[in-house]
């Protein structure tokens, strides 16, 4: 059986985010580019992260917190260059979630994350 995408789009990963981690092929809209990012960190791939930041906000590294895992991705909206989530992430202490409104910009011809508003 062929591993699911992290994404949540019910996609196997080789034909949803797998091939823009790879840059077979580049995200056509902001919220793909947030789908694929949250695989991203799912899946501990800094370097792809990296690429897809703005590099005006982009950080020298991409730490990775031990012990949380990603458990789900949820878009509320996705519309104009903004996407809004919650992703819920697995700690050894319990669940939790994490909710932003993400501001996306095309640089290049390609989409990248500039930053985002973290909801309490």
């Amino acid at each position: 059986m062929l591993e699911p995408c992290p994404c949540g789009s019910g996609q196997a990963y080789t034909a949803c985010c797998g091939p823009l981690h790879t840059g077979a092929r580049l995200a056509e809209t902001p919220e793909q580019l947030m789908r694929s990012r949250y695989s991203a960190f799912a899946r501990r791939d800094a370097d792809y992260l990296l690429r897809t930041w703005h590099p005006g906000t982009r950080p020298k590294t991409v730490e990775f917190e031990e012990g949380l895992r990603w458990a789900g991705l949820e878009i509320v909206d996705a519309s104009g260059d903004e996407v809004e989530f919650v992703a819920v992430y697995e700690t050894p202490l319990g669940m939790g979630a994490l909710s932003e409104r993400s501001r996306f910009a095309q640089r290049g011809g390609r989409w990248v994350y500039v930053d985002g508003d973290v909801k309490a």
